[in-house]
């Protein structure tokens, strides 16, 4: 989120709300779970950072002053080289991740049917997401990042195909012996 705010800035010294409108428009639906005061905890760690500062801007008449945020050149260095980095998120243990092993460890539970029932959970998030992006105008930045949402949750949907067929031979195995 810091950096997101701090490319933001880069562009233009900005005050809180329209920084956050600017992210959750930028977003879609996938800004909708934003919480309000998030952009505002985001400023103050970022302006203790030295990364930007803040100064006060004259209100319009039915407003009182509000803050404005610019970069500093510390700022603007570390939004370079965060727009520059390549990299992708570590894999995470999920807690369904952690439910399969329990469950195939303990027999206190099915992996296949915890597979069955975290499928339908998925298929259901698809389809939401897949009418989210119906929603967004064609190639809507937010369309295209709801679009990389859903082919994850394919392969997500693809990897449980794998896990039923591995704990189904386990379980025709046990019931030969």
């Amino acid at each position: 989120m810091q950096d997101a705010v701090l490319a933001m800035l880069a562009k233009e010294p900005s005050h809180g709300y329209h920084l956050r409108a600017l992210l959750r428009g930028s977003l879609g639906p996938l800004g909708e779970s934003m919480n309000p005061g998030q952009i505002y905890v985001t400023l103050s760690r970022l302006e203790r950072a030295g990364l930007v500062v803040c100064e006060q801007a004259d209100g319009l008449p039915d407003r009182a002053e509000r803050k404005v945020y610019a970069l500093t050149a510390a700022g603007h260095q570390r939004v370079t080289a965060w727009l520059g980095e390549v990299g992708w998120p570590k894999p995470d243990l999920a807690e369904f991740h952690l439910k399969l092993v329990a469950a195939s460890a303990t027999r206190l539970a099915d992996p296949v049917e915890l597979v069955a029932a975290q499928r339908r959970e998925l298929l259901r998030r698809l389809r939401e997401a897949q009418h989210a992006i119906l929603a967004e105008p064609a190639g809507s930045a937010a369309a295209l990042l709801l679009e990389g949402v859903v082919l994850r949750m394919r392969a997500d949907l693809r990897w449980l195909d794998a896990c039923e067929r591995a704990w189904s031979e386990d379980g025709d195995e046990a019931g030969d012996a």
